[in-house]
């Protein structure tokens, strides 16, 4: 059986900095029939404004994928590993 998610249902957040549309639960938005699928539990579209970001925290026993499609992206984790990803 195929389920089919339009783009317009997604949970949908806008911090001014930070514009974010989410495919499953994720902060404020919560819905029960979407809450990942089998081991990917969060699949996020954000948009940060240049010069902003989140600061240090915490990804405990998971992996995080960023893929910018425009500018680039500094990213430093706790291990002290520090790139700039770019498009």
């Amino acid at each position: 059986m195929k389920t089919i998610h339009r783009s317009e249902e997604r949970g949908t957040s806008d911090l001014g900095w930070l514009e974010s549309r989410f495919s499953f639960s994720f902060a404020q938005y919560s819905n029960q029939k979407r809450m990942g699928f089998g081991k990917l539990r969060v699949l996020n579209d954000d948009i940060v404004a240049g010069g902003k970001g989140f600061g240090m925290h915490q990804h405990d026993n998971m992996e995080i994928i960023s893929i910018p499609t425009e500018g680039a992206l500094a990213h430093k984790d706790s291990t002290g590993v520090e790139e700039i990803v770019k498009v």
